[in-house]
This record gives C-alpha cells, structure tokens and sequence, in this order.
C-alpha cells in the first residue's frame, strides 16, 4: 500500500478538530494527533467540542489540553449545545459554525462520518461539509452500542507506544463514561488492532478515516 505523508518533521500543519461530545475527538482521531505530534510534525489545533456542560465540559478541556501538550499552537472550545439534541438546534449551531469559518482555515478537519449512527454526530459532520466547501475533511469513527462501523478508505498506523497512550489518556480522564460496557481499553485497543491488520500496519495498530474527496497534486 503506497504511503502519502500530509506532513513531515517540522512541517507545519494546521488542523481543526470537531467533536459532538467530550470524548469524541479522542476516540476517533487522538491517536492520530499524537503521533503527527511524536513525528516532529508542527501542529496548530483548533479544538472544538460542541456539547461540554458541567463534568463533561471540565473533562473534554483536562483531556484536550494532555492531548495537544506537544502541539505548536492550541485553542479549545467547549460551547454548550444540548447533548441528544443537534438537529433541532440546527439553526443556533449553524450560526456557530458561520462564525467558526470566520476564525479558521485549517489545512485539515477532522471530523464525524456522515452516516454516523448517532443524530449528534451526524449534524456535526453535515455542516462542516456545508460551511467548510473548500477543505480536506477526515471522518473519524466512534465505536457505540448501535454497530454502524463503517468501510474507511484511508488509515493512519499508529506507533504500538502512541495508541496506549491515546487509551490510558482516554481511561484517565473520562471518569463519567467509565459505567458504559464499551468503554473499555479492549473496545479502543481492539478497533484499533483491526484497522492496523487491514492496512498492515509495522506496530500492528492504526486509525481509520473516511476521506469522501481529495486532490492530489
């Protein structure tokens, strides 16, 4: 399988993260962050969690600032929209998103799938393709009780070292979602042992992305 690097040591990278929940960008694509990090890669994060009231608001800006601790730049974002409840919000958070173009040009957004199972997740990634037209958009994965893994089409191998770290930074700061069965380090250890076997991986584990539509040059 041919490698194509977005980045390199010292490149600088700008990324813009999107999560419905607290832990969402974590799970899908913390790996990722931290390897471009552990790689010499010069990232400037905007991070983004659109619901992040009380514990979880306190948690999603513990885990984010231990995350981007090697990033160049970082800003975080906990706003407070309604956890369960974004597609009727639509128009308030399309409002936020308008503003959030205003601020941002990333090179690289990281996001929700669009078929995402859950109605949270799913508005999310709706409007970042609806406000951000001109963007390389990654869909990151969530594993959940509904079963709607998808078929990604682009991988990120992630250093052995790295995805540990992803799980025990997942495993210390969300205290508040360690009641649900599938959030466990064999759910994110087992996803990501899957994913690393279909791109053959060299330490065995790697992240997956849907990637709807690039340009190579």
């Amino acid at each position: 399988m041919r490698t194509f690097r977005v980045a390199g040591p010292g490149d600088r990278l700008s990324v813009l993260c999107l999560g419905a929940h607290s832990d969402d960008i974590e799970i899908g694509a913390g790996g990722t962050l931290l390897s471009w990090m552990d790689r010499g890669v010069r990232l400037d994060v905007h991070w983004c969690v659109l619901s992040g009231i009380d514990e979880r608001g306190r948690e999603a800006k513990a885990s984010a600032t231990d995350f981007l601790a090697a990033a160049e730049n970082r800003t975080i974002e906990i706003m407070n929209f309604r956890d369960g409840f974004f597609p009727e919000q639509g128009e308030q958070i399309k409002v936020w998103f308008e503003a959030l173009k205003g601020r941002v040009n990333p090179d690289i957004i990281l996001t929700h799938r669009q078929d995402d199972a859950h109605q949270d997740h799913r508005q999310v990634s709706r409007l970042v393709w609806n406000t951000f037209r001109d963007h390389l958009v990654l869909e990151y994965e969530i594993p959940k009780w509904d079963g709607d893994m998808a078929r990604p089409n682009l991988y990120m191998p992630v250093p052995a070292s790295v995805i540990q770290r992803k799980v025990e930074l997942l495993m210390s700061h969300f205290g508040s979602q360690r009641s649900k069965q599938w959030f466990d380090p064999e759910t994110f250890l087992g996803l990501a042992r899957l994913r690393g076997m279909e791109c053959r991986a060299p330490e065995r584990y790697a992240e997956a992305f849907v990637a709807r539509k690039m340009s190579l040059g």
